[in-house]
């Protein structure tokens, strides 16, 4: 006898209603990081409302302030956010361990599409031995202490410079299109510490970093490549978006206030950009960049200048 096929619809009322039956842990997040779905399994972990479909940052928020869901040891929790958010979704698939609340030990992975959507499955290792997991903590700190840039909390020299030749790889062996390379400085930085001191410009660093990651999207790379000096890697993106989510930062960065006592401060920022030419090399693509960006800055600063070839 022929089976009949089951409709689209009722296979994936079967795929939710079994989702919602297994102990591992389903969710979708789109490009902006905020959830689209998620299981039971899920959201009993970390402590989301069945009708609620929050941000990453507002889950892990949540999570901190309730003691619930996911722990997270720290006495500053938006410098560890901001260390988190500069490794999210950065390669297409990774795993990571995560120390729950209720004792649990989870292995959650996470899987990029292209454009930005992400899936995470988390699996309960509880049963590992304590000496273990112990070994495997200490691991992961190590490693995000040589990722994570000391003043500021976003991703390092190294771990920026990392994803530049892993895109300008992906790029010559056709696994992705041309990726847009800007180059942000902060402008007369000097002059910032010679007012406030060097105290003064450690603010400054930091909220021009706070800025930045509170703007760009999930899919970028962001982090302090030296002194003043910032890199944003953007994959997949056209050179006119390229310069427009680079002037969006430029525009939050000269209404910001980083210190509340002097209200008649304010600070601006010059950025560079290019896009990524197959074939060459890592010198040659940040020399171009490097040139936008020193024509950013003889052409008044504060403003984007990009160069083709």
């Amino acid at each position: 006898m022929r089976q009949e096929t089951p409709s689209l619809d009722s296979l994936i009322e079967r795929v939710i209603a079994l989702q919602d039956m297994t102990p591992i842990f389903i969710a979708l997040y789109d490009t902006q990081d905020r959830l689209r779905h998620a299981n039971r399994a899920f959201r009993e972990a970390f402590n989301i409302p069945q009708d609620a479909f929050p941000t990453w940052i507002e889950v892990l928020r949540a999570n901190y302030q309730d003691r619930k869901g996911l722990i997270i040891t720290t006495s500053d929790f938006d410098a560890w956010l901001l260390s988190a958010q500069s490794r999210r979704g950065k390669v297409p698939f990774r795993g990571l361990e995560l120390d729950m609340h209720d004792g649990r030990w989870i292995w959650m992975t996470e899987t990029v599409q292209d454009d930005g959507w992400m899936l995470c499955v988390g699996t309960d290792i509880t049963k590992l031995r304590q000496n273990q997991r112990s070994l495997r903590q200490d691991r992961d700190i190590a490693m995000r202490a040589a990722q994570t840039d000391e003043l500021t909390g976003t991703a390092n020299r190294r771990f920026v410079f990392a994803k530049l030749d892993a895109h300008i790889a992906n790029v010559q062996s056709g696994l992705e299109p041309p990726f847009g390379l800007c180059v942000m400085d902060i402008d007369f930085f000097k002059a910032i510490n010679d007012r406030f001191g060097h105290q003064g410009g450690d603010t400054v660093l930091r909220d021009f970093v706070k800025i930045a990651h509170e703007t760009i999207r999930r899919s970028d790379t962001f982090g302090r490549v030296g002194g003043e000096e910032f890199m944003l890697i953007m994959p997949r993106t056209a050179l006119s978006d390229c310069a427009a989510m680079a002037q969006r930062i430029l525009e939050k960065v000269s209404t910001s206030c980083p210190f509340p006592g002097a209200a008649d401060f304010s600070y601006s920022c010059s950025a560079g950009l290019t896009l990524y030419t197959s074939g060459e090399s890592r010198a040659d693509l940040y020399q171009r960049v490097d040139r936008a960006l020193y024509s950013a800055k003889q052409k008044g600063r504060a403003r984007v200048e990009s160069v083709e070839e």
